[in-house]
């Protein structure tokens, strides 16, 4: 054979089938949702989209004008709709109205009143959410909130009222104040956690309990209450320990937005930044793999439950010296469980967290105008609150209700459906019988294993001998 000749044994590959436009486009679009579904925030985004579609609902069940359009469906389905739509158009205007800017203000001083509010609404709940966000970051559920904010704010009310002291050094005193009565309540559960290895969880929930209780003790002494009055009530803080106003008379907004900015911006330091912060993300990612490196994890423990006590305490005190000016029973609300919401909208993240105190305070601000002007139920607001923590605690049901692929790759719901291959997975398959094609052997047919091919028979001849019965040189 000349060299020139045709190789018998090389044939040339199959080029692989190309996929249609259709077919590309689809798989783009695919490994976008892909992305996009892996992302925090898109998921935090639809929570917040999914709550104000169940919110819709509820206020339309409330609505006197909606029900009595649903008595006349079936023969006038417009005005139905009509007044849903209506109804709907003034409850979420008004919560807006009231949360971030009344165009129907005559002034613009109080057009942006409700941004202002929102802002105050927000200071105790930033504060005290930064306290839960490190210590879910640390791996700890501090669900004692409550009682840190409870302690921080008997703690600066009473040092607000019971001391005279000039202007700048009371107000720092009774900051001081609060954030030592929230770290040494948080700290009870810290030191417990280091060294009994008592739940938080538990310790945190009972704490609350006892700081309800205690407040309650105090403002029943006549040393505590304000004299001569029967009310369980404090005495006002004097002027010199309240927090200044940042817009002057007309407005709430104080000095405690501030330091919510500046605590903010401690924490994001302390926890991306300092050697400190790096001990409370490995104990939360892996104590065994922590303890291992040198971390003292008792010692951490304890400190991040008394950080996290303190900011809270912070909120608590903020909460008193620059809104409420004195102590009462319900002083604190719902403050300290609505910090868990904000800890978990913000992802425990510092940023995500102030503006997760932002959206809240919002909601709360928003809900009083919006009771006032349509008569919707503020405990709507509540709801709100509720399924927002409950798309974000189940990922898996937010890509599901908005049908995006999972993480994974796997189908979203229903039969995984067929897909054609791209270039490289047919030359992935096609690899295999090329490579026996190039050494000289015969292709397996269909059907047939891959060991009845790939080992030659008892006659085969040997392709680098002359003859069939070969001998060796010399011989």
């Amino acid at each position: 054979m000349s060299a020139t000749g045709p190789q018998t044994g090389m044939t040339p590959a199959p080029k692989p089938e190309q996929q249609s436009p259709w077919a590309e486009a689809e798989g783009r679009l695919s490994r976008a949702l892909r992305e996009l579904g892996q992302t925090s925030w898109v998921v935090t985004v639809l929570a917040v989209v999914v709550a104000l579609v169940v919110g819709a609902v509820l206020i339309l069940a409330a609505s006197r004008d909606v029900q009595a359009s649903l008595s006349y469906f079936f023969a006038q389905p417009s005005a139905f709709l009509e007044t849903s739509f209506q109804v709907l158009r003034e409850a979420y205007s008004a919560l807006f109205r009231g949360a971030v800017f009344d165009w129907q203000a005559p002034s613009v001083a109080r057009s942006i009143r409700p941004l202002t509010e929102t802002m105050v609404y927000s200071v105790p709940l930033i504060l005290a959410g930064l306290g839960i966000a490190i210590g879910f970051r640390s791996g700890m559920l501090n669900i004692g909130g409550q009682g840190q904010i409870i302690l921080g704010a008997t703690s600066a009310g009473f040092l607000g009222y019971a001391l005279s002291m000039p202007v700048g050094l009371h107000v720092l005193l009774a900051l001081a104040g609060g954030i030592l009565g929230g770290a040494i309540w948080g700290g009870i559960a810290g030191v417990l956690k280091a060294r009994t290895g008592a739940n938080e969880v538990i310790v945190t929930i009972m704490l609350n309990n006892i700081a309800i209780y205690l407040l309650a003790y105090l403002l029943q002494q006549q040393w505590f209450k304000q004299t001569g009055s029967n009310q369980p009530l404090s005495s006002s803080v004097d002027e010199s320990a309240q927090l200044f106003s940042l817009l002057g008379p007309g407005f709430r907004l104080h000095a405690g937005f501030l330091v919510a900015i500046l605590a903010t911006i401690a924490v994001w330091w302390l926890l991306e930044r300092s050697t400190l912060g790096f001990e409370f993300r490995a104990i939360g990612e892996n104590p065994e793999a922590a303890r291992t490196a040198g971390i003292n994890v008792p010692k951490a423990t304890a400190l991040v439950l008394v950080i996290a006590g303190g900011l809270a305490g912070l909120g608590g005190a903020a909460h008193v010296l620059g809104t409420e000016y004195r102590l009462a029973g319900g002083v604190a609300g719902t403050l300290g469980f609505d910090a868990i919401t904000v800890a978990l909208l913000g992802r425990s993240k510092p940023l995500g967290t102030f503006l997760a105190g932002l959206l809240l305070g919002g909601l709360r601000a928003g809900g009083v105008l919006m009771q006032a002007q349509t008569g919707t139920p503020i405990d709507i607001v509540l709801v709100l609150q509720a399924v927002i923590v409950l798309m974000i605690a189940a990922p898996p049901l937010v890509r599901a209700i908005f049908f995006l692929p999972h993480a994974d790759g796997r189908p979203r719901i229903g039969r995984r459906r067929a897909r054609s291959k791209t270039p490289r997975e047919h030359a992935a398959a096609e690899t295999p019988e090329r490579e026996l094609q190039t050494a000289g052997a015969p292709s397996a047919p269909p059907g047939t294993a891959a060991s009845d091919t790939d080992t030659p028979g008892p006659e085969a001849p040997n392709p680098g001998s002359s003859s069939s019965n070969p001998q060796e040189p010399g011989k």
